[in-house]
This record gives C-alpha cells, structure tokens and sequence, in this order.
C-alpha cells in the first residue's frame, strides 16, 4: 500500500512538495517512512503525484492518471442531527463521492455548533479522502441556516430534491434514471424531517420532494442512502456484466 496525504494549493514549488511539521512527523515517526520511500500526494484540486521522501521535504517523480472521482458534481443539504452523529456522516460522504457538504440549521435542529466544529470537520473531510484515495477534497460549507442557504441556491441552475418522509413524493431514483444531470442538490432534515414551512419555502426555490423509500430513516442514514443511490447511477456505465 501507497500512503496518501493531501496538501495546500502552497505547497508545491515546482518538482518540490514542502512538507509541514505535522506532515513530516507523521510520514517519519507515524508510518515510519525512510529516506527514498514512496507516498502520493493529493493536491485537492484533480492532481496527484508520487513523490519520493528525503530528509526535509518531498520529490516528486512523476503525475499519476488517476480517476476515482465521480463523472457528476453533487452537493448535500444536511440539517445537522443531534450528538456526534454528523462526523460519521460527513466521513462517509466524502467517501461515496460528495462534492460540497452545507450544514444545515433547521426549524427542528438540536445541535449548536461551536466555533471550532468547521475545523473538525474539515479534518474529518481530508482523512476520509485520503483513505479513500480521491483526487479532490470536498468543501465544507460554515453552518448556515436553511433559508439563508436557499436563498444561496436560487441563484443555480442545479436540479434540487429535499427529501420528505410521510408525504407523498416519487422515489429520487424517478428523477435520476434513466439519465442523471450533470451537477443536482439534494436536502436531508433532521430528526423529525422538516417543516411544512421549511418543505414550501424549499419547492418555492425549485426543489422537487422525493422519498428514498417506504421507510423512515434516521437522520444519519438519509443522506448516505442519497447519495449512495446517486453514486450508484453515475457509475453505472462502469459495471461490469
């Protein structure tokens, strides 16, 4: 196995990745890396290199041809469930292939963010796309709330879906075969769902309801089932027989 870490836009100078402290003690003392060993660097931006280590800083050797990012741009809406809930849901998207991530402060959100959970969660955004080996680091929006992202949002041309529970809505996957656009939003609630109010104001801006299935989920599990769906759709093309 190949390690991986993601760099600033800064860091590299031309042939050169100037490594930080954090980085250095990491791939020396973590892994253990020697003098001449081997990783890749992520840039975030679609570039990778493999680079070889020396005593200060990193050489690279040359640009790989990688491609495991998805062949659509997808953002989430996530009202932000109560506990620590929210870090394993942010990791998980990263993973499936999320593009933009907007915590969201609804009617019915129980956690407050504190000052420094944005820091966390980019943390939390960088390692998962490390470990899952994709080329680009995935943006992680300042909480906002859900009228003010919307407001946000009606100025795109994106396809918009919020999902609902209890309400009468055709499946996301109506909307996603047989061919999905290019770039789509979609917004999950909290524990309770959303409002009548919050659900009229979102059709309002063009989003569209839609249900992920005959059961209720949980807050945590409706945006990985969304995008899981979507994920699977776009990839289609690539499944074998």
């Amino acid at each position: 196995m190949t390690y991986r870490i993601v760099i600033e836009p800064g860091q590299k100078q031309g042939e050169v990745i100037k490594l930080t402290p954090e980085q250095k003690h990491y791939l020396k003392n973590v892994l253990r890396l020697k003098e001449d060993s081997e990783f890749i660097v992520i840039d975030g931006h679609n570039k990778t290199y493999l680079v070889k280590l020396n005593r200060e800083n990193s050489q690279i050797i040359k640009e790989l041809e990688e491609q495991t990012e998805l062949p659509i741009t997808v953002t989430l809406m996530i009202a932000l469930p109560k506990n620590k809930g929210f870090d394993e849901v942010i990791r998980s998207c990263t993973e499936l292939g999320v593009n933009t991530i907007i915590p969201i402060i609804s009617k019915r959100t129980l956690l407050k963010p504190s000052s420094n959970k944005l820091e966390r969660w980019r943390k939390i955004v960088k390692e998962a796309t490390e470990q899952s080996e994709r080329q680009i680091v995935p943006t992680i929006m300042e909480p906002i709330s859900f009228s003010e992202a919307l407001k946000n949002i009606e100025k795109t041309n994106e396809n918009c879906y919020i999902c609902v529970a209890r309400k009468k809505a055709k499946h996301l996957l109506t909307y996603l075969l047989p061919e999905i656009t290019n770039s789509l939003i979609i917004a999950t609630g909290c524990e309770g769902g959303w409002t009548e109010e919050e659900i009229n104001e979102a059709v309002t801006s063009g989003f569209i309801p839609v249900n992920l299935g005959s059961r209720v989920l949980r807050a945590f599990t409706a945006p990985l089932v969304a995008l899981s769906l979507v994920t699977s759709v776009a990839e289609k093309s690539n499944l074998k027989d």
